[in-house]
């Protein structure tokens, strides 16, 4: 797929730190309970990590008890791509920005109590937040 940001290895290598590159571009997750914006309550804005497109509104995160940062919802279903991903030996669905492909985590429909019943789990790595307070 073709995306409106496209950069090569190297040059996503001297943009991000080693950890984003390698959960951002590689598809890797960082440790449950680690994450700087897994306890971020205030209101905004997360954002991709590596080109900065608006990707969740802090209204839709919720406290899953999953250890990595959870919405119910994108901020637009275009802002996000969804991916079969079958490694591990499971069928996931992976969620990729939808304006560079960069890796953010996985979505499962096991988000009860939310009004979309999805639970988008996120790598704090691959997310910048804006406060608008």
């Amino acid at each position: 797929m073709e995306y409106k940001v496209e950069k090569t290895d190297a040059e996503w290598r001297e943009e991000l730190s080693p950890e984003e590159f390698q959960v951002l571009r590689q598809a890797a997750t960082e440790r449950p309970w680690t994450g700087e914006l897994l306890d971020e309550s205030r209101a905004g804005l997360y954002t991709c990590a590596a080109c900065h497109a608006e990707l969740f509104k802090s209204g839709t995160k919720f406290d899953s008890g999953c250890g990595w940062p959870s919405f119910y919802e994108s901020v637009r279903p275009e802002a996000v791509q969804l991916i079969e991903d079958r490694s591990l030996g499971m069928v996931r669905t992976e969620v990729r920005c939808a304006n560079c492909g960069s890796h953010l985590g996985h979505v499962f429909d096991d988000g009860f109590g939310t009004p979309t019943g999805d639970r988008y789990c996120m790598n704090s790595l691959s997310l910048n937040f804006e406060a608008t307070e």
